[in-house]
């Protein structure tokens, strides 16, 4: 289980409060408005981003003292998520593991309508094609929690719902954890077991 307990966290002069927990193989969306830290909740969970007071806890042990590298996450960001020195292959297999990962790869990338990028580099891609990938790695990671913010957004309606459908099967799949930013009502109906609504 991962345990959000009386956390609180500083950010633009203002205090930001959570205290909620997700089950192990849980979707938990997150919807809110503007400003009221979606993001950076997401950014403690991964530690990026410091806590005032309270603890995250997964299985019962805190994920404050250790560090990024450390925690047992995997975190998809609005932007930046691929490394431009790289080709999309190179980028795909950064950080994955097993014997079968090329084919899980090959199998992603064709239901995401990805196969014909894969040899390309990431600044030739389109946005949508980018935050494709970027989705397809971060789910094939080892790691049991996912944190995904925003990332459906620069897809269009129908390649949407193909994201949404792989995403949810695939985290199921996996028994992942995962945590889901979207202001699109569709997202929290096709994906999520729960929906959190932050004030």
């Amino acid at each position: 289980m991962l345990e959000i307990d009386q956390l609180e966290v500083a950010w633009k002069g203002v205090t930001l409060n959570y205290d909620f927990t997700v089950d192990v193989g849980e979707i938990l969306t997150i919807q809110g408005r503007s400003g009221v830290g979606k993001t950076t909740l997401l950014n403690v969970i991964a530690g990026f981003e410091q806590a005032a007071k309270g603890d995250v806890r997964w299985q019962g042990e805190s994920l404050l003292p250790l560090k990024v590298t450390q925690r047992p996450v995997s975190m998809l960001f609005q932007e930046h998520n691929l490394f431009e020195h790289l080709s999309v292959w190179q980028n795909l297999q950064f950080g994955l593991v097993g014997d079968d990962i090329e084919q899980r790869i090959r199998q992603a990338a064709a239901v995401l309508e990805v196969s014909d990028q894969l040899d390309k580099s990431p600044l030739k891609l389109s946005g949508g094609q980018r935050q494709r990938i970027a989705i397809l790695r971060t789910l094939l990671r080892p790691e049991p929690i996912v944190l995904l913010d925003e990332p459906f957004a620069e897809l269009d309606s129908t390649t949407r719902l193909i994201a949404n459908d792989w995403v949810r099967e695939t985290a199921k799949a996996g028994n992942k954890t995962v945590l889901l930013i979207t202001h699109q009502n569709e997202d929290v109906e096709r994906v999520g077991d729960r929906n959190l609504m932050l004030n």
